[in-house]
């Protein structure tokens, strides 16, 4: 019998599914210290504020996956984008081609959005991932950085003069 994936948006009642999908996403990278988010936070932030979106991927009924994304903006093209943040397959369930079809929906999704284009940010050490990005034609942006204030230090920051 072949497996059969649905990719479907998370629903309210599931934010304490997508904590344990970043924590299992932490975990493989090697940062699970760094998770603080809690499922209330979440539900707050993914289904009453509307900050993101998460997408689970079901085979046959049982989540595999998810992608959690959102919107930025490029100056440049004049247009949004899509912005992946996370995207986790469970390790048993690697190699069947969920995580391409989690980006082809995202695609889709930027497609149909009217985005300029779509990015995300990958570890170096992640060559598994990186093969699957260069397969589709995703390219490394080189000459860019990642920047970043953490909670208390944009606190420290907003507050100096």
């Amino acid at each position: 019998m072949e497996t059969k994936l649905n990719i479907r948006p998370a629903q309210p009642h599931e934010a304490g599914l997508v904590l344990e999908f970043i924590k299992k996403l932490a975990d493989y990278e090697k940062c699970a210290d760094e998770v603080v988010a809690d499922e209330a936070t979440l539900h707050h932030s993914l289904f009453e504020e509307h900050s993101a979106e998460v997408v689970f991927a079901e085979e046959d009924g049982v989540v595999v996956g998810f992608a959690l994304f959102f919107h930025n903006f490029s100056t440049f093209v004049g247009r949004k984008g899509l912005y992946l943040e996370d995207l986790f397959i469970l390790p048993e369930k690697r190699g069947k081609g969920y995580g391409k079809a989690l980006l082809k929906h995202l695609a889709k999704l930027a497609v149909e959005r009217h985005c300029g284009r779509m990015e995300w940010i990958c570890l170096d050490w992640n060559q598994s991932a990186l093969k699957v990005y260069r397969s589709i034609g995703a390219v490394p942006m080189d000459e860019w950085t990642v920047q970043r204030l953490d909670e208390d230090t944009l606190k420290h920051f907003a507050e100096t003069e």
